[in-house]
Protein backbone atom coordinates (compact mmCIF):
# COMPACT_ATOMS: atom_id res chain seq x y z
CA UNK A 1 0.00 0.00 0.00
CA UNK A 2 1.13 3.25 -1.29
CA UNK A 3 1.14 5.58 1.85
CA UNK A 4 0.18 9.67 1.56
CA UNK A 5 4.06 10.89 2.26
CA UNK A 6 5.60 8.07 -0.22
CA UNK A 7 2.70 9.87 -2.91
CA UNK A 8 4.11 13.29 -2.08
CA UNK A 9 7.62 12.40 -2.81
CA UNK A 10 6.76 11.25 -6.10
CA UNK A 11 7.75 13.59 -8.98
CA UNK A 12 4.89 14.49 -11.85
CA UNK A 13 6.31 12.16 -14.51
CA UNK A 14 5.84 9.12 -11.65
CA UNK A 15 2.62 10.89 -10.40
CA UNK A 16 1.07 10.11 -13.96
CA UNK A 17 2.50 7.04 -14.19
CA UNK A 18 0.73 6.05 -11.69
CA UNK A 19 -2.65 7.83 -12.24
CA UNK A 20 -2.46 5.86 -16.20
CA UNK A 21 -1.46 2.60 -14.61
CA UNK A 22 -4.94 3.15 -12.09
CA UNK A 23 -7.06 3.84 -15.07
CA UNK A 24 -5.73 1.44 -17.10
CA UNK A 25 -6.83 -1.38 -15.12
CA UNK A 26 -10.24 -0.32 -14.79
CA UNK A 27 -10.15 0.33 -18.46
CA UNK A 28 -9.06 -3.81 -18.70
CA UNK A 29 -11.37 -5.46 -16.66
CA UNK A 30 -14.63 -3.48 -18.17
CA UNK A 31 -13.56 -4.41 -21.99
CA UNK A 32 -12.66 -7.72 -20.47
CA UNK A 33 -16.23 -7.88 -19.21
CA UNK A 34 -17.47 -6.69 -22.42
CA UNK A 35 -15.75 -8.60 -24.78
CA UNK A 36 -17.23 -11.29 -22.64
CA UNK A 37 -20.66 -10.04 -23.04
CA UNK A 38 -20.95 -9.48 -19.52
CA UNK A 39 -21.46 -6.08 -17.62
CA UNK A 40 -21.20 -2.73 -19.60
CA UNK A 41 -19.20 -1.99 -22.89
CA UNK A 42 -16.57 1.14 -22.80
CA UNK A 43 -19.32 3.37 -24.52
CA UNK A 44 -21.98 2.93 -21.44
CA UNK A 45 -22.99 5.88 -19.50
CA UNK A 46 -19.81 7.32 -17.62
CA UNK A 47 -21.87 6.50 -14.45
CA UNK A 48 -21.82 2.86 -14.98
CA UNK A 49 -18.18 3.03 -15.99
CA UNK A 50 -16.78 4.96 -12.79
CA UNK A 51 -18.70 2.35 -10.58
CA UNK A 52 -16.88 -0.24 -8.28
CA UNK A 53 -13.75 -0.42 -5.94
CA UNK A 54 -11.67 -0.27 -8.57
CA UNK A 55 -12.70 3.50 -9.57
CA UNK A 56 -13.09 4.27 -6.18
CA UNK A 57 -9.18 3.77 -5.57
CA UNK A 58 -8.93 6.16 -8.70
CA UNK A 59 -10.78 8.55 -7.46
CA UNK A 60 -9.04 8.61 -4.27
CA UNK A 61 -5.72 8.30 -5.73
CA UNK A 62 -6.89 11.42 -7.57
CA UNK A 63 -7.96 12.95 -4.54
CA UNK A 64 -4.66 12.02 -2.41
CA UNK A 65 -2.61 13.83 -5.77
CA UNK A 66 -4.82 16.72 -6.74
CA UNK A 67 -3.44 19.03 -3.43
CA UNK A 68 -0.60 19.61 -5.78
CA UNK A 69 -0.84 22.35 -7.92
CA UNK A 70 1.91 21.73 -9.79
CA UNK A 71 1.22 17.79 -10.47
CA UNK A 72 -0.31 15.77 -13.15
CA UNK A 73 -4.15 16.13 -11.58
CA UNK A 74 -4.28 19.56 -11.96
CA UNK A 75 -2.87 19.95 -15.29
CA UNK A 76 -5.17 17.62 -16.40
CA UNK A 77 -7.88 19.92 -14.90
CA UNK A 78 -7.07 22.23 -16.29
CA UNK A 79 -7.35 21.13 -19.87
CA UNK A 80 -2.92 21.84 -20.18
CA UNK A 81 -1.48 18.86 -21.93
CA UNK A 82 0.28 16.20 -19.67
CA UNK A 83 3.50 14.17 -20.66
CA UNK A 84 1.27 10.57 -20.94
CA UNK A 85 4.02 7.18 -18.98
CA UNK A 86 4.61 4.76 -21.70
CA UNK A 87 2.37 1.84 -22.38
CA UNK A 88 4.11 -1.16 -21.04
CA UNK A 89 5.01 -3.28 -23.41
CA UNK A 90 3.43 -6.65 -24.50
CA UNK A 91 4.74 -9.86 -25.51
CA UNK A 92 3.40 -12.80 -27.45
CA UNK A 93 2.78 -15.14 -24.90
CA UNK A 94 4.16 -17.94 -28.12
CA UNK A 95 7.34 -16.71 -28.17
CA UNK A 96 10.28 -15.66 -25.84
CA UNK A 97 9.98 -12.50 -23.78
CA UNK A 98 12.69 -10.22 -24.31
CA UNK A 99 11.11 -6.99 -23.43
CA UNK A 100 12.67 -5.80 -19.86
CA UNK A 101 9.47 -4.34 -18.75
CA UNK A 102 7.75 -7.41 -19.64
CA UNK A 103 10.39 -9.97 -18.36
CA UNK A 104 11.11 -7.99 -14.84
CA UNK A 105 9.65 -8.39 -12.07
CA UNK A 106 8.34 -5.13 -9.42
CA UNK A 107 6.06 -4.95 -6.51
CA UNK A 108 6.69 -8.18 -5.15
CA UNK A 109 7.24 -7.30 -1.78
CA UNK A 110 7.33 -10.38 0.29
CA UNK A 111 7.92 -12.56 -2.39
CA UNK A 112 10.84 -11.05 -4.09
CA UNK A 113 12.81 -14.38 -2.90
CA UNK A 114 11.10 -15.94 -6.03
CA UNK A 115 11.97 -13.02 -8.76
CA UNK A 116 14.39 -14.88 -10.00
CA UNK A 117 12.40 -18.38 -10.73
CA UNK A 118 9.27 -15.99 -12.06
CA UNK A 119 11.17 -13.75 -14.41
CA UNK A 120 13.79 -17.41 -15.73
CA UNK A 121 10.22 -19.30 -16.21
CA UNK A 122 9.27 -16.04 -18.36
CA UNK A 123 12.17 -16.18 -20.64
CA UNK A 124 11.94 -19.54 -20.98
CA UNK A 125 8.33 -19.63 -22.21
CA UNK A 126 7.42 -16.57 -23.33
CA UNK A 127 4.55 -15.62 -20.52
CA UNK A 128 5.21 -12.20 -19.05
CA UNK A 129 6.82 -11.93 -15.75
CA UNK A 130 3.81 -9.84 -14.16
CA UNK A 131 1.00 -12.26 -15.70
CA UNK A 132 3.11 -15.42 -14.21
CA UNK A 133 3.25 -13.20 -10.70
CA UNK A 134 -0.26 -12.43 -10.56
CA UNK A 135 -1.15 -15.93 -11.81
CA UNK A 136 0.57 -17.02 -9.01
CA UNK A 137 -0.38 -14.49 -6.28
CA UNK A 138 -4.34 -15.51 -7.22
CA UNK A 139 -3.27 -19.13 -6.38
CA UNK A 140 -1.31 -19.22 -3.69
CA UNK A 141 -2.29 -19.07 -0.11
CA UNK A 142 -0.79 -16.16 1.41
CA UNK A 143 0.83 -15.32 5.22
CA UNK A 144 -0.32 -12.67 7.13
CA UNK A 145 2.50 -10.06 5.04
CA UNK A 146 1.32 -11.71 1.70
CA UNK A 147 4.27 -13.99 1.18
CA UNK A 148 3.03 -16.92 -0.87
CA UNK A 149 2.90 -20.33 0.83
CA UNK A 150 4.60 -23.06 -0.14
CA UNK A 151 3.08 -25.59 1.33
CA UNK A 152 -0.19 -24.20 0.30
CA UNK A 153 -2.93 -26.75 0.36
CA UNK A 154 -6.77 -26.90 -1.01
CA UNK A 155 -9.06 -28.93 1.50
CA UNK A 156 -11.57 -29.65 -0.99
CA UNK A 157 -9.35 -30.86 -3.69
CA UNK A 158 -6.00 -32.33 -4.39
CA UNK A 159 -4.98 -28.86 -5.48
CA UNK A 160 -1.39 -27.90 -3.89
CA UNK A 161 1.92 -25.40 -3.63
CA UNK A 162 2.02 -22.42 -5.14
CA UNK A 163 0.13 -23.09 -8.42
CA UNK A 164 -2.38 -25.12 -6.80
CA UNK A 165 -1.85 -28.11 -9.21
CA UNK A 166 -4.37 -31.11 -9.10
CA UNK A 167 -2.53 -34.21 -8.80
CA UNK A 168 -3.72 -35.22 -12.25
CA UNK A 169 -2.32 -31.99 -14.15
CA UNK A 170 0.79 -31.93 -12.29
CA UNK A 171 1.67 -35.97 -13.88
CA UNK A 172 -0.11 -34.80 -16.85
CA UNK A 173 2.77 -32.04 -17.41
CA UNK A 174 5.45 -34.26 -16.11
CA UNK A 175 4.47 -36.55 -19.07
CA UNK A 176 4.02 -33.45 -21.97
CA UNK A 177 7.28 -33.07 -23.70
CA UNK A 178 8.92 -30.06 -23.18
CA UNK A 179 8.04 -28.97 -20.29
CA UNK A 180 10.13 -27.95 -17.54
CA UNK A 181 8.26 -31.01 -15.23
CA UNK A 182 9.07 -33.31 -17.72
CA UNK A 183 12.76 -32.87 -18.29
CA UNK A 184 13.12 -32.89 -14.54
CA UNK A 185 11.22 -36.70 -14.25
CA UNK A 186 13.37 -37.73 -17.16
CA UNK A 187 16.39 -36.93 -15.70
CA UNK A 188 15.43 -38.48 -12.21
CA UNK A 189 14.29 -41.76 -14.08
CA UNK A 190 10.61 -41.34 -12.80
CA UNK A 191 9.01 -41.77 -16.60
CA UNK A 192 8.65 -44.87 -18.28
CA UNK A 193 9.93 -46.20 -21.92
CA UNK A 194 6.11 -44.48 -23.44
CA UNK A 195 6.55 -41.76 -20.77
CA UNK A 196 4.45 -42.07 -18.31
CA UNK A 197 4.85 -41.11 -15.01
CA UNK A 198 6.10 -44.64 -13.49
CA UNK A 199 3.97 -45.91 -10.01
CA UNK A 200 6.77 -45.67 -7.62
CA UNK A 201 7.81 -42.40 -8.60
CA UNK A 202 4.06 -40.28 -8.13
CA UNK A 203 4.77 -39.67 -4.66
CA UNK A 204 8.06 -38.12 -4.79
CA UNK A 205 7.04 -36.09 -8.42
CA UNK A 206 3.61 -34.97 -6.07
CA UNK A 207 5.71 -33.28 -3.49
CA UNK A 208 7.80 -31.06 -6.03
CA UNK A 209 4.65 -28.94 -6.22
CA UNK A 210 5.63 -27.83 -2.83
CA UNK A 211 9.06 -26.34 -4.42
CA UNK A 212 8.70 -22.99 -5.31
CA UNK A 213 11.17 -22.90 -8.63
CA UNK A 214 9.49 -26.25 -10.12
CA UNK A 215 5.50 -25.10 -9.08
CA UNK A 216 6.54 -21.22 -11.20
CA UNK A 217 8.16 -23.36 -14.03
CA UNK A 218 4.94 -26.22 -14.57
CA UNK A 219 2.76 -22.75 -14.01
CA UNK A 220 4.74 -21.19 -16.62
CA UNK A 221 4.44 -24.11 -18.95
CA UNK A 222 0.55 -24.96 -18.44
CA UNK A 223 -0.12 -21.61 -19.22
CA UNK A 224 1.91 -21.62 -22.07
CA UNK A 225 0.08 -24.73 -23.34
CA UNK A 226 -3.63 -23.51 -22.36
CA UNK A 227 -2.85 -20.19 -24.32
CA UNK A 228 -1.82 -22.18 -27.51
CA UNK A 229 -5.44 -24.80 -27.16
CA UNK A 230 -7.66 -21.08 -26.84
CA UNK A 231 -6.02 -19.58 -29.64
CA UNK A 232 -6.47 -23.03 -31.12
CA UNK A 233 -9.63 -23.02 -30.62
CA UNK A 234 -10.22 -19.48 -32.15
CA UNK A 235 -10.64 -17.74 -28.79
CA UNK A 236 -8.84 -14.13 -29.55
CA UNK A 237 -6.55 -12.89 -27.03
CA UNK A 238 -4.28 -10.48 -28.08
CA UNK A 239 -0.78 -9.42 -26.99
CA UNK A 240 -1.96 -7.37 -24.29
CA UNK A 241 -0.35 -8.46 -21.14
CA UNK A 242 -3.49 -8.09 -19.37
CA UNK A 243 -5.75 -10.07 -21.39
CA UNK A 244 -2.77 -12.72 -21.91
CA UNK A 245 -3.03 -13.11 -17.57
CA UNK A 246 -7.33 -13.09 -17.59
CA UNK A 247 -6.98 -15.92 -20.42
CA UNK A 248 -4.06 -17.98 -19.18
CA UNK A 249 -5.41 -17.96 -15.67
CA UNK A 250 -8.73 -18.95 -16.88
CA UNK A 251 -7.01 -21.95 -18.63
CA UNK A 252 -4.97 -22.81 -15.47
CA UNK A 253 -8.34 -22.43 -12.89
CA UNK A 254 -10.10 -24.40 -15.40
CA UNK A 255 -8.90 -26.57 -17.53
CA UNK A 256 -8.19 -25.50 -21.31
CA UNK A 257 -11.75 -27.32 -21.80
CA UNK A 258 -13.91 -25.76 -19.60
CA UNK A 259 -12.04 -22.42 -20.47
CA UNK A 260 -12.82 -22.42 -23.96
CA UNK A 261 -16.09 -23.17 -23.36
CA UNK A 262 -16.52 -20.22 -20.66
CA UNK A 263 -15.14 -17.57 -22.85
CA UNK A 264 -17.06 -18.83 -26.17
CA UNK A 265 -20.17 -18.79 -24.25
CA UNK A 266 -20.88 -20.17 -20.88
CA UNK A 267 -20.64 -23.85 -18.80
CA UNK A 268 -23.60 -25.71 -18.99
CA UNK A 269 -25.27 -25.81 -15.29
CA UNK A 270 -24.53 -28.95 -14.30
CA UNK A 271 -20.80 -28.62 -14.67
CA UNK A 272 -20.46 -25.00 -13.41
CA UNK A 273 -22.67 -25.92 -10.26
CA UNK A 274 -19.88 -28.62 -9.19
CA UNK A 275 -17.07 -26.05 -9.94
CA UNK A 276 -18.62 -22.97 -8.15
CA UNK A 277 -19.64 -25.49 -5.13
CA UNK A 278 -15.36 -26.55 -5.40
CA UNK A 279 -14.29 -22.57 -4.79
CA UNK A 280 -16.91 -20.96 -2.63
CA UNK A 281 -18.61 -24.19 -0.77
CA UNK A 282 -22.54 -25.60 -0.76
CA UNK A 283 -23.32 -22.67 1.07
CA UNK A 284 -22.61 -19.75 -0.83
CA UNK A 285 -22.88 -21.92 -3.87
CA UNK A 286 -26.60 -22.38 -2.88
CA UNK A 287 -26.46 -18.46 -1.94
CA UNK A 288 -25.35 -17.73 -5.39
CA UNK A 289 -27.38 -19.95 -7.40
CA UNK A 290 -30.53 -18.68 -5.64
CA UNK A 291 -29.18 -14.99 -6.43
CA UNK A 292 -28.04 -15.26 -10.15
CA UNK A 293 -30.77 -17.58 -11.60
CA UNK A 294 -28.85 -20.68 -12.92
CA UNK A 295 -25.86 -22.75 -11.90
CA UNK A 296 -24.08 -21.61 -15.05
CA UNK A 297 -24.97 -17.88 -14.64
CA UNK A 298 -23.83 -17.57 -11.18
CA UNK A 299 -20.59 -19.33 -11.88
CA UNK A 300 -19.85 -17.04 -13.99
CA UNK A 301 -20.32 -14.05 -12.27
CA UNK A 302 -18.07 -15.20 -9.53
CA UNK A 303 -15.42 -16.02 -11.91
CA UNK A 304 -15.15 -13.09 -13.58
CA UNK A 305 -15.21 -10.83 -10.46
CA UNK A 306 -12.95 -13.01 -9.62
CA UNK A 307 -10.12 -11.98 -12.10
CA UNK A 308 -11.01 -8.73 -11.66
CA UNK A 309 -9.85 -8.58 -8.57
CA UNK A 310 -7.13 -10.73 -8.81
CA UNK A 311 -5.58 -11.12 -11.67
CA UNK A 312 -3.85 -7.42 -11.83
CA UNK A 313 -0.84 -7.84 -13.83
CA UNK A 314 0.21 -4.11 -13.52
CA UNK A 315 1.20 -4.54 -10.21
CA UNK A 316 4.31 -6.75 -11.03
CA UNK A 317 5.27 -4.32 -13.91
CA UNK A 318 8.81 -3.01 -12.99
Amino acid sequence: MIGRMDLDRLRPEQKAELIYTQARTELSGRLWRAALGDGASPEAPQQAQSSGPLAANLESLLAVLGRDDAGPTSAMRSGQPVQQAPMPAAANATSPASNAEVVKAAGLGPNAQHQASLERAAQRTGIPTPALAAIVDAEAAKGRDGSWKLYSRNPRSSAAGLGQFLAGTWIGEAERPGTWLNQVARNRGWLSESGKVLKHARSELLALRYDGETSIHATADYAKGNLERLRNAGVEIGKDVDRIAQAAYLGHHLGAGDAIKFLKGGIDDRRAAVLLKAQVGSAAAHARLAQAGDASQAHRQWLLGFVERHIRPERFMA
